[in-house]
């Protein structure tokens, strides 16, 4: 495995969540790196064992193998990564974790090209309607990683890999092989990007972390339609509880207005109004 800046390159971009964590049930635990969210699933009172969710910022693989010590204890016992996506800020972390912890990284057969070092990540969309981040997004890393040797494509019947009771949908959009996972008991989604929870273009209300459901990032999101679909498909769920990439974890009626909203008025609420990927907004 070769490092490339897509794991390397620190970026100055913070919220004041960054180094925090929180649990979300006694089995889910969202961990914060710098302004995205990584998911450790486990229950630390029955077992050291853990699946990862995600990989985090650009050099964050020691502070989330920090953090899982800190909930895991010191035997703590990685088995598996589970990505929702692979865009840069979800596998920052990643090749240091391999060299400790050398697991199986599950991932959508979509996204093997960026993972096999094939070829790299569509270039963020610095000229998109948004906020200072957006505007800030071309300096965001796009180089492929090499991680062949650990990937493995995600069972086509829905399971996921060491996370019984789960099952995962493609919701693609943001991102070609983006997929959600969901259990039904106690009917918690983990959204990844196909939704979040912060307004991911505003540079304020990342840094403060203010809660409202947002469609996908705009700066890397590639597909519009198939994101208000994706969107769609999660609704469908009725989940109760939703952890996404950004932002904070939602729950209850504020969950289900907001997703009802998200929906019905997608193109006004989410699709900006220009953008190199913006086609259509109806």
């Amino acid at each position: 495995m070769e490092r490339s800046s897509s794991t390397d390159k620190v970026l100055p971009v913070t919220s004041i969540k960054n180094g925090s964590g929180r649990e979300v049930t006694k089995d889910i635990y969202c961990y914060t790196t710098q302004i995205v969210n990584v998911y450790f699933i486990g229950n630390p009172a029955v077992s050291t064992e853990w699946v990862l969710v995600d990989a985090g910022m650009p050099e964050s693989g020691r502070k989330i193998l920090a953090e899982a010590e800190d909930r895991f204890g010191p035997d703590h016992k990685l088995k598996a990564i589970i990505l929702t996506h692979s865009h840069f800020d979800h596998i920052g972390g990643i090749i240091d974790i391999l060299e400790k912890f050398p697991v199986p990284v599950y991932a959508h057969p979509l996204e093997f090209s960026y993972l096999k070092g094939i070829t790299d990540y569509p270039e963020p969309d610095s000229t998109v309607e948004g906020g200072l981040v957006a505007k800030m997004s071309a300096a965001f890393p796009k180089e492929s990683i090499d991680i062949s040797k650990h990937l493995h494509e995600l069972p086509k019947d829905g399971s996921v890999p060491q996370m019984p009771g789960w099952k995962w949908l493609h919701t693609p959009g943001h991102s070609a092989g983006h997929i959600s996972l969901f259990r039904e008991e106690g009917r918690i989604v983990l959204a990844g990007d196909a939704f979040v929870t912060v307004k991911q273009d505003s540079f304020y209300k990342v840094l403060v972390q203010k809660k409202e459901v947002c469609g996908p990032p705009v700066y890397l999101t590639t597909d519009w339609r198939a994101a208000w679909e994706s969107v769609s498909k999660i609704v469908d769920l009725q989940p109760h509880i939703a952890a996404t990439g950004h932002g904070k974890p939602i729950r209850g009626p504020k969950l289900a207005a907001g997703l009802v909203k998200l929906v019905d008025r997608f193109p006004e609420i989410a699709i900006p109004d220009h953008g190199r990927f913006v086609e259509n907004r109806s």
